[in-house]
């Protein structure tokens, strides 16, 4: 449990006294945030004239000192309703966009971001996945899927893309627009294109979570993304290697910058270890360990867990067959509490910060 959600479960303590819920759940506590010994908070009331003001701040601030006496608590009024935020306008039918990034190819993010959007179908929700890795679309082929291309339907005299169904879970990918062989080779402005296109131009149904497998780096697809689409937050994969580590670090930075303000929900480490199948009780750390615990510190976020290198993993993906994973084995139940504590963590962003805003272009 990071810092903030450590707060979070404190001031969940405190009752809003009109309605005598808790403020957490009334989303009046807002952009937390932790510098040093410094605790800063905003409380939104829902007018200028609310009559708890003064009970309210003392209740705030006593359970947070109790709590964290060396801390300095810093928390200030905003006479605005917590919920009068900006809405998503562009696709409305879509709670939430998680971004899965890496600061580098090479450590699994697309395999992540497969078996992390069917790991929360598993528990109920309704996912889609988005392949926005354009040079290496890979997720068709996991899905068995690289020979099918999305239909077009013409809407109010616009062609729009229909997702592919794949299970239940509707997906797009360049790699199923192009030829299987057929290098990409695009400069900033065509790529943006499609990434826009994706979204303006996609029938995309009504999903608790949309998934998008993003290239590696920070480069023109992702900022892109951030013009596009008011990000719920990135989940940022690593292996356990300080090379992969030190990329990784550049990748969340790039979402925490000021201009783009996209929350780091956490990081995933992939191929913590080699677990072989005939001896399962063996674990050999081929890039090294504490990798993906080091970036969640230095990012101060949360470490949603390890995942192995498995070969049946792999000859899955390599199949198109990654929905033969069956509930209770090994691997699936690793991606199931990952995406229980994904979906945790997304569950909090939203109660206590404001939606993220698009990018606005210069």
């Amino acid at each position: 449990m990071d810092i903030i959600e450590k707060i979070i479960e404190v001031l969940s303590q405190v009752k809003e006294s009109k309605t005598g819920q808790s403020v957490t759940q009334l989303k009046m506590i807002r952009d937390l945030k932790v510098e040093a010994d410094n605790l800063h908070l905003n409380i939104y009331l829902p007018s200028a004239d609310y009559e708890f003001k003064s009970e309210l701040y003392s209740d705030v601030h006593d359970v947070l000192l109790k709590a964290f006496p060396d801390k300095k608590i810093h928390a200030h009024f905003i006479n605005k309703s917590a919920f009068a935020d900006a809405p998503n306008l562009l696709l409305p039918q879509i709670k939430n966009f998680v971004a899965i990034a890496s600061g580098k190819g090479g450590v699994g993010k697309s395999t992540v971001s497969v078996n992390l959007a069917i790991a929360l179908k598993n528990l109920g929700f309704k996912v889609g996945l988005l392949d926005c890795d354009l040079y290496g679309p890979s997720v068709p082929t996991m899905l068995g899927i690289q020979n099918e291309r999305p239909k077009v339907q013409t809407i109010q005299s616009q062609n729009k893309l229909i997702p592919i169904d794949v299970h239940g879970m509707p997906s797009l990918s360049l790699g199923n627009i192009i030829e299987p062989e057929q290098a990409v080779v695009l400069r900033g402005p065509r790529l943006a294109a499609i990434i826009k296109q994706f979204f303006q131009d996609a029938m995309w149904p009504e999903l608790d979570y949309l998934i998008i497998d993003l290239p590696p780096g920070t480069g023109d697809v992702q900022l892109t993304l951030v013009q596009t689409i008011p990000l719920t937050g990135a989940v940022i994969v690593t292996t356990p290697q300080q090379v992969a580590v030190i990329d990784a670090i550049k990748a969340s930075n790039m979402f925490l910058m000021e201009q783009i303000a996209v929350p780091i929900l956490g990081v995933v480490e992939n191929m913590s270890w080699f677990q072989p199948l005939d001896m399962p009780d063996k674990k050999y750390y081929i890039f090294g360990e504490g990798g993906g615990e080091r970036l969640a510190s230095l990012t101060n976020t949360t470490f949603f867990g390890q995942i192995p290198i498995v070969e049946k993993i792999r000859e899955r993906a390599d199949s198109g067959k990654v929905f033969e994973m069956q509930a209770g084995e090994f691997y699936a139940e690793i991606y199931k509490e990952i995406a229980q504590k994904i979906d945790k963590k997304v569950t909090l962003r939203n109660m206590v910060m404001a939606p993220t805003k698009k990018v606005e272009q210069a």
